[in-house]
């Protein structure tokens, strides 16, 4: 099956959390929180604004994401577990790249 969101709204795959605090305590299922963290899968085309033109959402697909802990509506496509949530519910995308060291 194919999923496309429409307007605003973005398809997010959750990416999970370590197992293992830094200290290496392994951490059980019972008390693990659900990741905030996600890969966009698909977005939908756009919303419009008040005069009725397309407005292209800042995220597309393989973009890594930070989302709110309670965003998006939970689903279940092809067997796998995917969040839809609005463009709106997505706090920033996380860039690979590492910042320069800043001259004193």
């Amino acid at each position: 099956m194919h999923f496309r969101p429409l307007h605003d709204r973005v398809v997010v795959r959750r990416i999970e959390a370590e197992e293992k605090t830094s200290g290496g305590i392994i951490i059980p299922d019972t008390a693990k929180e659900k990741p905030q963290e996600g890969e966009v899968v698909a977005v939908g085309p756009g919303a419009r604004d008040d005069s009725g033109q397309l407005v292209k959402l800042s995220v597309k697909a393989g973009d890594r994401i930070l989302f709110g802990k309670w965003s998006g509506t939970e689903v279940k496509i092809d067997g796998e577990d995917l969040l839809i949530m609005k463009e709106s519910d997505i706090l920033g995308v996380i860039d690979n790249v590492v910042p320069l060291k800043q001259a004193a």
